[in-house]
């Protein structure tokens, strides 16, 4: 009798817990259907815009290979577009190249090398400078020519006459004129000369040319600024890519004749 009352206690206490649990659930789902009405959108941490959490983002692949696309376009800017042959020893060809990518601009494709057509009574090997077109003309057999891009002397500075190349320099060392660095006190530091490199005015290759034996302190040279090609920007000198005066430098030898008009 009493083992009956108990059981019969126990099974009263269970249901009701069963209840309770039941409209303690069907409350905290109430609870979480008014607060997601209220708030709809979900907050993230901190790091929510680390990588591995924006590859979540809907076309993202997408975008990352346009930009990648984007850079690589960029880079190429101010580069090599018809690559002539350079007869470089190993491992020179990949700074040449590098000295010549600094920064971005697009170059006039009329400004690549070529072979042209070109009369003229000068005679095989003599280098012919147009600064007014921005050529430089190499002439060679049958009535042709290899013709260049070059950047020439500014306003003020621009010069005609002939010359010889008396001197060629692999990565040249660059000396600034002291009349240069009257007028640009920053160069000072460079007063004894700047070693040849990447970031040296002269670029890859340097013809020194010289008049009745003595240096006109004129040069046709390479740049690190290739952009600078078909413009008047210079202090005299000849500036070309450093893929083209390093092609150059290897068809010239000391002694041509250098005709500016």
């Amino acid at each position: 009798m009493d083992y009956g009352i108990w059981t019969s206690k126990a099974l009263l206490g269970l249901g009701a817990l069963t209840m309770l649990v039941g409209v303690t659930m069907n409350d905290a789902h109430a609870q979480s259907v008014s607060h997601h009405g209220a708030s709809p959108y979900v907050m993230l941490h901190d790091e929510r815009s680390s990588p591995w959490l924006l590859q979540l983002q809907p076309n993202y692949a997408r975008q990352q290979h346009h930009a990648r696309q984007q850079r690589y376009q960029r880079s190429l800017s101010g580069r090599i577009v018809t690559q002539p042959t350079l007869q470089t020893r190993p491992g020179q060809r990949q700074a040449i190249q590098q000295a010549s990518v600094e920064p971005s601009h697009q170059l006039n494709p009329i400004f690549l090398p070529q072979v042209v057509s070109y009369d003229t009574h000068h005679p095989v090997g003599t280098i012919i400078v147009d600064p007014h077109n921005r050529f430089l003309y190499l002439v060679e057999d049958n009535g042709q020519a290899r013709r260049y891009g070059v950047g020439v002397g500014r306003a003020g500075f621009g010069w005609s006459g002939t010359a010889t190349v008396q001197r060629r320099a692999e990565w040249p060392r660059w000396t600034p004129p002291a009349s240069m660095i009257e007028r640009q006190p920053e160069l000072e530091e460079w007063r004894h000369g700047m070693p040849g490199g990447i970031d040296n005015p002269l670029g890859a290759r340097a013809l020194y040319l010289y008049e009745g034996g003595r240096d006109t302190l004129y040069r046709i040279h390479g740049t690190n600024q290739p952009w600078t090609i078909g413009q008047a920007m210079s202090s005299g000198c000849i500036r070309m890519r450093n893929e083209d005066v390093t092609d150059l430098y290897e068809r010239v030898r000391i002694g041509a004749r250098v005709v500016v008009l």
